[in-house]
């Protein structure tokens, strides 16, 4: 096939990306290692369609079978291949092991570049003339989605100038961790911003230079800034003038993030950090000190109150924004410590002690915004997901609950996915006391307003289990399923899962109940899943037709309108359907909807007797 040397490479570098992935990452940049590969890996539909393409073949038969068909795709595989890149040399980044802070903002920085390339690339494609499917389209469009937002996690956008010159430039050299061979460990030689040598460990047997073009670009960067890494850093007011620039003091600084902290603490050696950065540090399996290098005798980390007073101090002294992330603005050193002592307890070798804290953080997190921020920033998010898998029914109970009322918080959401909760919620939604099923639905519906996370929640196993919970759950069971299977299913990736688990079999026995408690919910659903040609099908060969035409005469009158726009979807451009329509005697409700039905519903309603105006049924014969 003449698409597939060009489409070659770049799903060799996804299939790369993914056997990387695949033995894990580690280190200071696990999550942004993982996120970024998570998404290379859902380019693969896409790439296997443009290598499909008719018009992409016949661009490459013209244009010979080695070369690219489009400048597009060839930004794309470019991106891939830095990508690769960048994982293989961010994976394992150990700051223990560098002389200089500024090491990290450099990684920082290749990662925000690349993910720039990536959504560049992206957006640059002509989907039309590749004949992208809407499904593959749609994922790409959450993809490009999800790289939008991460590139704002990375800091200020740099300057056009600077950007455009660093994404005209490939990253250098390409390693390759399958080559196998008995070269000893390389190192990791990052110029201008320090003599650094970063130790590679066992993954990859070796580590050349990594972008020596970025090196001039963060130096011009540092320079615009007028930010001195080995001294002070500088926070500016997008609203003063350069003169009135404000110094951070160097000991009110995170050694790891080189920002001003809010909700400093000290570990064993006796360095001061910022919880969430050094939480995270110890999270990926270190047990060094980051600054000094020292072996960590314990993981406690000690609240720091008299230096978050002076940072207080310093903030209003300087009119510059107290840095909490507390909705009121106000810290209680008493609050904090009795919610550090009970998160501690979590971690009890007492079942007693650990089911009393557990429960005590459910009702804490169900209070009130401030406690989810304070149970969060305490570290209780990963700790209370290991408990999900608790052989003690009411610890599961309480754990899951607790992750519900956690997740109401949007920046919670975020820790949540990040400890890697949901092969854990979907455990307990198949196999946990009826109370825990719900709550397990419901942490799903929360989680997956996060457009990224309906990918992973559908790839998980997700939707069978909240199918299955629709069909034998409690009546609440049923509401939580229902809500979190609406909301999965705007995802088009996650329709057919959805009808492939037998989704349609158990909305067509809620349509039909005779109690008519969750027709509402039914009709919500089909009209989510009725834009998927699987789902329209299956919908056609499941006999709902009748039972929906049927709604149009008897039903509420919101329940009327989603039926009519079932039926729209389902007649739009078919014939047979239309046939059906007919013959089902749909004319005369649809007729009364369209003069007496909700604005939706009569043009919903007009729309269909508009189809069956110009119907011209085949002649038989």
């Amino acid at each position: 096939m003449a698409g597939e040397g060009a489409t070659g490479p770049a799903l060799r570098l996804i299939s790369d990306v993914v056997r990387i992935s695949g033995s894990g990452f580690s280190g200071y940049f696990k999550k942004d290692c993982t996120d970024m590969a998570r998404r290379v890996s859902l380019l693969a539909h896409l790439v296997e369609e443009i290598r499909d393409s008719k018009r992409f073949q016949l661009n490459c038969e013209v244009g010979g079978s080695s070369s690219l068909s489009t400048p597009c795709f060839a930004d794309l595989t470019l991106a891939l291949e830095d990508a690769k890149r960048l994982l293989l040399a961010a994976n394992n980044f150990d700051t223990s092991k560098f002389s200089s802070d500024g090491a990290t903002k450099k990684i920082f920085f290749q990662i925000q570049i690349v993910t720039w390339k990536l959504e560049k690339a992206l957006a640059n494609l002509p989907y039309d003339d590749f004949d992208i499917s809407e499904e593959v389209q749609e994922q790409v469009e959450l993809v490009r989605s999800q790289l939008k937002r991460a590139t704002e996690r990375y800091g200020v956008p740099t300057p056009s100038i600077l950007l455009h010159r660093a994404l005209s430039q490939p990253l250098d050299k390409q390693i390759d961790p399958f080559q196998t061979s008995n070269r000893s460990m390389g190192s990791l030689h990052l110029e201008n911003i320090g003599n650094i040598d970063h130790e590679v460990s066992t993954k990859v047997e070796s580590c050349g230079p990594v972008d020596h073009a970025l090196d001039g670009v963060l130096k011009e960067e540092n320079s615009r800034n007028e930010v001195n890494v080995s001294k002070d850093s500088v926070t500016l007011d997008e609203n003063k003038k350069p003169d009135s620039l404000v110094i951070i003091p160097d000991d009110f600084r995170c050694p790891i993030s080189l920002e001003l902290m809010r909700d400093p603490v000290i570990v064993a050696t006796g360095q001061t950090y910022e919880r969430s950065y050094i939480q995270r540090w110890i999270d990926c399996g270190n047990t060094t000190c980051p600054k000094t290098r020292q072996k960590l005798h314990h993981l406690t980390l000690t609240p720091n109150y008299v230096l978050r007073s002076l940072i207080s101090q310093w903030c209003v002294k300087h009119n510059v924004d107290q840095p909490t992330s507390l909705k009121n603005g106000r810290l209680k050193a008493g609050e904090i410590a009795a919610i550090e002592a009970l998160v501690k307890k979590l971690s009890s070798d007492s079942i007693e002690e650990c089911r009393a804290a557990v429960s005590e953080i459910r009702s804490l997190s169900k209070r009130s915004t401030d406690n989810r921020i304070l149970l969060a920033e305490a570290g209780a998010i990963p700790i209370i997901v290991n408990l999900l898998t608790s052989e003690d029914g009411q610890i599961q109970d309480n754990a899951v609950t607790s992750i519900l009322n956690l997740s109401i918080y949007e920046d919670n959401k975020g820790l949540i996915m990040l400890a890697n909760a949901i092969p854990s919620i979907v455990r307990v939604l198949k196999n946990g006391s009826d109370e825990a099923k719900e709550n397990s639905a419901a942490t799903l519906f929360s989680l997956s307003l996060v457009d990224e996370n309906k990918i992973i929640i559908g790839a998980s196993g997700a939707i069978n289990a909240l199918v299955d919970l629709l069909k034998n759950g409690s009546s609440r069971g049923k509401k939580d399923a229902a809500t979190a299977l609406f909301n999965l299913c705007i995802y088009q990736g996650n329709k057919g899962r959805a009808v492939r688990g037998g989704i349609v079999n158990a909305l067509l026995e809620m349509l039909t109940d005779s109690s008519n408690s969750m027709v509402g919910e039914a009709l919500t659903i089909l009209s989510v899943l009725a834009s998927c040609h699987e789902a329209k099908l299956a919908i056609v060969t499941a006999g709902m037709m009748p039972v929906l035409i049927d709604i149009l005469g008897t039903g509420l009158p919101r329940n009327k309108e989603n039926a009519a726009a079932i039926l729209v979807l389902l007649c739009k451009r078919d014939n047979g359907n239309l046939a059906s329509l007919r013959r089902l005697g749909a004319i005369m409700p649809l007729y009364e909807l369209s003069k007496t039905g909700t604005e939706r519903g009569k043009r919903k309603a007009e729309t269909l007797l508009g189809y069956l105006c110009n119907f011209q049924p085949s002649p038989i014969g």
